[in-house]
């Protein structure tokens, strides 16, 4: 089973929505419409391995992407770079409306977008891009939805659906952009990240991202941005309320999740994943940040 399977399946849906659609590994379209349900979400974290756009017709969603925390409200739309860590923590207001599209990166590279285009949105891979529109505007976006939803659960020719596919989503894309030259992205994160003063900030948090799974020392990340550890620690500290340990710490434990939840792999596997040494001292690290073994997790 090839990973984006595994990612893909384990963003479980049907535990949300019996309104959706999916073909094959290639993307996922749901529509919620129940706080309720949509409650019973987050209990771990799950990573993306394409890119995931959803759109608030009514009420409101509490989300963390990358540690970051977002609140998406109605008549907004949000864009989710690949390889995000997402979990979702809360739905607000007595009647949930939104839209869920989850594409891999395979089926967007089919699409052969323009890079000009792409270029030009500025979509951040690390944060949430969110864009408020108007009423008008998110009748419109709801539409593309519908019909890249209705393709996929009425049509039968797989052929032609992944063909109508590349072309309905291609335009969701292009129209995003519009959207996005049109608006400004409020990327409106509940936490001091957003206003923080120096470069070495969103870099570190960048190289943490992208390095967290082999490197857990401040002094790597320190000697990527060419300053001392304790410089670095200082300026985390100050911009973002968490020390640059503590960001590191988060993200290990936030992947350890996922995979001790959702990749099928055993503790020992996910141990030497995450370049620890062995299962013993994984353990001790996992259980002085949860209060719980691995294993405990894993079964809870």
């Amino acid at each position: 089973m090839k990973n984006e399977d595994v990612i893909m399946s384990s963003y479980d849906l049907k535990e949300v929505s019996s309104d959706f659609s999916k073909l094959g590994t290639d993307y996922i379209c749901a529509r919620l419409s129940d706080s309720n349900l949509f409650r019973n979400m987050g209990k771990a974290p799950t990573r993306l391995s394409g890119i995931m756009v959803a759109l608030i017709l009514n009420g409101e969603i509490e989300l963390e992407v990358n540690l970051t925390p977002y609140t998406l409200k109605s008549n907004s739309v949000a864009v989710f770079g690949p390889d995000s860590l997402i979990q979702t923590h809360n739905a607000l207001g007595e009647k949930l409306e939104a839209y869920l599209l989850i594409v891999s990166e395979s089926f967007m590279r089919d699409i052969n977008l323009d890079i000009n285009m792409l270029t030009a949105a500025r979509i951040s891979a690390t944060s949430a891009n969110i864009i408020t529109l108007l009423p008008e505007e998110s009748s419109l976006m709801q539409k593309y939805f519908s019909l890249i939803h209705s393709n996929t659960t009425f049509n039968s020719d797989e052929k032609c659906v992944r063909s109508i596919s590349r072309s309905l989503i291609s335009a969701t894309v292009y129209q995003l952009i519009q959207f996005s030259l049109i608006h400004p992205q409020t990327n409106s994160a509940t936490t001091q990240i957003k206003t923080r003063r120096s470069s070495y900030v969103k870099d570190f948090i960048r190289f943490v991202h992208e390095n967290h799974r082999s490197e857990r020392s401040v002094a790597f990340y320190a000697s990527k941005l060419f300053i001392s550890p304790k410089y670095l620690s200082l300026i985390i500290k100050e911009s973002t309320g968490r020390s640059a340990a503590e960001w590191i710490d988060e993200y290990v434990l936030l992947e350890a999740k996922n995979l001790l939840r959702f990749s099928g792999k055993n503790v020992q596997q996910i141990a030497y994943e995450l370049n620890f040494t062995n299962q013993s001292s994984f353990g001790k690290y996992f259980k002085h940040l949860t209060g719980m073994s691995p294993t405990e997790y894993q079964k809870s």
